[in-house]
């Protein structure tokens, strides 16, 4: 299958092009080829390269740099994906885009006042900009018609690219003491496993003998995090001992959880970002591991 791939630099799309492209001729521009802030481009890049798939992890993803920056990151995950959408309704092929927790505010609790899992189904309404414009790019793919998988993830990592993991490896080399939020529950979700299971859904449809009536069973909303919660000091917990278990730490520095109130930043976080994965796993048959296992997993391939 020709699949038309965006965002190779980032995390999740550098993992994808390396699995993906084992089986399918993978189509993996650049920013300078394939520009999701200029319209124009990506529907002429689309129609040039006719795709039978379209799978789009690129976003806008500086989250607090976005409450200054709102136009453009309203253009690269509002927009983009819209036109993306467009262009694959009128070639009669799917998409598949990934979303985010961030569109959820994280109020939600079980009537007892502990913390509850978000259902595709529940109420949106996101603290940020970065998560209002990932909720515009939802809407405005719904809003095509076309057949669409979006998967909302959260707390994604990897040893590739910029994100939680590798920034806590660096500063535990260079401090002997870490402060970390311990106020924010979620699930820190492996950019490899990600891929993984886009690549058993891939696979799924690739051997389906009825691609249209595939799409019409499967198309919608689905949560896709690995299994279980933590803060964000419990994750970093947890990398920290495993680092070393590795050899990738010969000393684990000091931690201390503190709240969100000790650590100001532009954007306003959820507190909840638990997402219910029960949808996911009943409708793909994808087998979900634990956070942990997932982050060992990760580590030993360093």
């Amino acid at each position: 299958m020709k699949i038309l791939l965006t965002g190779v630099t980032g995390q999740l799309g550098h993992h994808l092009q390396r699995q993906l492209g084992q089986q399918h001729e993978i189509i993996a521009p650049q920013r300078t080829t394939l520009d999701l802030a200029d319209t124009d481009n990506i529907r002429e890049f689309v129609r040039a390269t006719q795709p039978q798939l379209i799978i789009h992890p690129a976003a806008y993803t500086a989250v607090d740099k976005a409450e200054t920056d709102a136009a453009l990151a309203h253009q690269i995950n509002a927009v983009a994906p819209g036109i993306l959408a467009n262009e694959a309704k009128k070639l009669g092929i799917g998409l598949i885009h990934y979303s985010t927790d961030y569109v959820f505010d994280g109020t939600l609790r079980n009537t007892d006042g502990s913390l509850s899992a978000y259902r595709e189904s529940d109420r949106v309404n996101p603290l940020n900009v970065y998560g209002k414009t990932k909720l515009a790019g939802e809407q405005a793919i719904i809003a095509s018609g076309c057949e669409y998988l979006i998967f909302r993830t959260s707390w994604v990592y990897s040893l590739f690219g910029k994100n939680f993991l590798l920034t806590m490896l660096r500063l535990a080399k260079e401090r002997d003491a870490l402060r970390v939020v311990n106020d924010q529950w979620g699930a820190p979700t492996s950019a490899g496993w990600l891929s993984d299971a886009t690549s058993q859904i891939v696979k799924q449809l690739t051997s389906s003998t009825d691609a249209a009536h595939w799409w019409k069973q499967h198309t919608g909303i689905y949560h896709m995090t690995t299994a279980g919660h933590t803060s964000w000091c419990g994750f970093t917990e947890e990398i920290l001992r495993l680092a070393q278990e590795h050899g990738l730490l010969e000393r684990i520095p000091g931690l201390t959880g503190i709240p969100s109130s000790e650590y100001p930043t532009p954007a306003a976080r959820p507190v909840n970002s638990r997402l219910d994965i029960g949808l996911l796993e009943q409708h793909f048959g994808i087998s979900t591991p634990s956070w942990q296992t997932a982050l060992a997993r990760c580590l030993s391939e360093h």
